[in-house]
C-alpha cells in the first residue's frame, strides 16, 4: 500500500497550483486566448499542458502550503503577474481597435457599429476589420508561440517565491497604458490627415458655391477616400504593428522589478 504524507502533498499541490494560476491568468486577459470562440475546457487543457511540461525545469519552488497565509499571497502574486502580463498584450489590439474608431469617426461611419461579445461594448466596423488584421498579423509572425515563450521564461526572471524580492511596477504599466493613445493615433494618422484635407477642401467649395448641397456630396466623397487611404495604408501597417507587438513582448520581459533595499543617504553636512 502506497501512502503519501501531508507534508509531500501539499508540495506537489503548490508545484501545481501555482505556475498553473499565473498561466491561466494570462490565459484570460491575453488576447486571441481569451476569445470567447474558444471553449473554457480547451483553455484550462492549454494551461494544464503547459504547467506541466514546464514543471520540471522550474526553480525550486518554497515549501508553503497553499492553505496559509503565505501560500494565498504567492497565489495573489501569480495571478497579478500572469493579469500583466496578458495586459500588455492587450494594449496593442487595444491600440488598433482605437485607430479604427477614429478613422470611422472621422469617414462619417460612426454609425456603423455594433455590439462585440469580445470586449463587451460598441465597437465600429473598420476597427474590427483592424483587429482581425492584427489578429493575423500577429499568427503570421508566430507572436503566440514567441508570447508563450516569454511567458515560460517569466518563472525564471520572476521566480516564484514567498519573499518579497520583487513586485508589480505600476509606473511602467501606466507608461505602457499610453500606448492605447499613441499608436492608436499614429496608425489612423493617414486617414485622419486625408480626410481632413477633404474637409477642408469641401468647407472651401461651400463657401465658394452655397448652392451645392454640403450633406449630399460631403458624406460620399469622405467614404470614398477613407475606404481608398485605408486601402493604400494597409500593406504598410505591417511593419508598425509588428514593432508594437516586439515591444509588448519587451515590456512582458520587464513587468517586474526587484525590490532593492533603500539605500542609506549619508547625513547633510
Amino acid at each position: 500500500m502506497v501512502t503519501m504524507s501531508s507534508e509531500f502533498l501539499q508540495v506537489w499541490i503548490a508545484t501545481l497550483i501555482w505556475p498553473l494560476t499565473r498561466i491561466l491568468a494570462f490565459i484570460t486577459t491575453a488576447p486571441i486566448f481569451n476569445h470567447r470562440a474558444i471553449p473554457r475546457q480547451i483553455r484550462l487543457g492549454l494551461g494544464l499542458v503547459l504547467t506541466l511540461s514546464i514543471i520540471p525545469a522550474l526553480p525550486d519552488i518554497p515549501p508553503v502550503s497553499v492553505f496559509s497565509m503565505s501560500g494565498v499571497l504567492i497565489l495573489m502574486q501569480q495571478i497579478l503577474i500572469g493579469a500583466a502580463m496578458g495586459f500588455s498584450l492587450r494594449i496593442i489590439f487595444t491600440a488598433v481597435e482605437l485607430a479604427g474608431h477614429t478613422a470611422s469617426m472621422t469617414m462619417g461611419l460612426g454609425f456603423a457599429s455594433f455590439f462585440d461579445p469580445q470586449t463587451q461594448g460598441q465597437s465600429t466596423a473598420i476597427g474590427q476589420l483592424l483587429v482581425v488584421l492584427a489578429m493575423l498579423i500577429f499568427l503570421a509572425i508566430n507572436g503566440h508561440l514567441m508570447v508563450i515563450s516569454t511567458l515560460l521564461d517569466s518563472f525564471h526572471s520572476f521566480p516564484i517565491s514567498d519573499q518579497p524580492n520583487f513586485a508589480l511596477n505600476p509606473y511602467k504599466i501606466a507608461l505602457w497604458g499610453g500606448k492605447i493613445f499613441s499608436a492608436g493615433l499614429l496608425i489612423s494618422l493617414p486617414i485622419v490627415t486625408a480626410l481632413l484635407l477633404a474637409n477642408m477642401a469641401l468647407g472651401i467649395l461651400t463657401r465658394t458655391a452655397p448652392q451645392l448641397n454640403l450633406f449630399g456630396i460631403g458624406f460620399p466623397i469622405t467614404i470614398a477616400l477613407g475606404f481608398l487611404i485605408l486601402t493604400l495604408a494597409m500593406p504598410h501597417m505591417l511593419q508598425p504593428v509588428q514593432r508594437l507587438m516586439e515591444e509588448s513582448m519587451r515590456f512582458m520581459q520587464e513587468i517586474a522589478t526587484p525590490v532593492t533595499a533603500a539605500k542609506v543617504m549619508p547625513p547633510a553636512p
